[in-house]
């Protein structure tokens, strides 16, 4: 169960962290500034929007680490996959309506208001809605940025809400918690050198469907290795999960998808469902660091994250 911060309702303006906090949050235009050490670390949009995402998101010596389009109009970007905006949660069948694209009659995700603050920790609530606005469901998130540039923490904690009836987050490959990486950092496609390894071993496009505790996707920006891990909390359902990790630079945690995924599973083996009122919790973590995954010493902070120790 996500533990409610207290009502503490964002302003607009700059919004100081408390003296034993690590972020400073100014709220104005629809999004929420977030700066660690006096440096931005990212943005988070989340209104007139699909659905929240933060954007940009900047990693270890300020070097971007989400690619800008569509964002941003840039050169030498693909500019496939207009829903894939830097780092956000949905889901392609929530009741059988998809939650994740934004093609022809898409489900939005509506911020309804911000719940609290702490010193370092943004929490919202949302509801998801279909094209016509009608209610499917809704989800209380906290984002939680750390200090320190290498790595850059961040977590995601949502828990999913059937605040409006049953809910299904039925089967499909497409969700759900995902990040859209430089074009550099990709397997392939034009200026890709990246690559991917999960926590079993198994390597870039092998990793696609994969159950894995976490998976490191890693490559070169601006002339420097960098790499986005992602950590499956041991106390997350189904966990370890499955991912949506493609060579082209989209990198997703999906534990929904498990026909998808894996044939010889039976349809529908990726559904959840929840009973009117009743809630699912997952959590995740990014580390944002420098160099591989071994530079970055990813399985070292994944067994200190899984024993509730935090990343030291």
């Amino acid at each position: 169960m996500m533990k409610h911060l207290g009502v503490c309702l964002l302003m607009s303006g700059s919004l100081a962290a408390t003296a034993a906090g690590v972020a400073k949050f100014t709220d104005a235009d629809g999004k929420v500034r977030v700066e660690i050490g006096g440096q931005l670390f990212t943005e988070y949009h989340y209104q007139d929007v699909a659905r929240p995402y933060l954007y940009p998101i900047l990693g270890p010596g300020g070097v971007g680490m989400t690619r800008n389009w569509p964002m941003q109009k840039t050169t030498n970007e693909p500019t496939d996959h207009v829903h894939h905006k830097g780092l956000w949660y949905s889901h392609g069948n929530v009741n059988g309506v998809d939650c994740w694209s934004e093609q022809k009659t898409f489900g939005k995700t509506i911020h309804k208001k911000f719940l609290g603050l702490t010193g370092n920790s943004i929490s919202e609530a949302c509801e998801w809605v279909d094209h016509e606005g009608r209610p499917l469901c809704s989800d209380e998130r906290t984002i939680s940025f750390h200090a320190g540039d290498n790595p850059r923490l961040l977590d995601f904690e949502i828990t999913l809400i059937a605040s409006h009836g049953p809910v299904t987050f039925g089967e499909t490959k497409e969700g759900s918690l995902g990040i859209r990486l430089p074009v550099t950092m990709s397997v392939k496609g034009k200026g890709a050198q990246g690559h991917i390894i999960n926590s079993a071993g198994l390597r870039d496009a092998a990793a696609w469907g994969q159950p894995a505790a976490w998976v490191d996707y890693f490559g070169p920006v601006a002339g420097q290795v960098v790499g986005v891990a992602i950590f499956d909390s041991p106390k997350n359902p189904r966990h370890p999960t499955t991912w949506h990790v493609r060579d082209y630079g989209l990198f997703a945690a999906n534990p929904f998808g498990l026909h998808d995924f894996d044939k010889s599973k039976p349809k529908g083996a990726g559904d959840l469902k929840l009973a009117a009122g009743e809630r699912a919790t997952f959590s995740y973590r990014f580390v944002f660091h420098t160099g591989d995954e071994k530079e970055g010493r990813v399985a070292e902070l994944y067994k200190a994250y899984a024993a509730g120790q935090g990343a030291k």
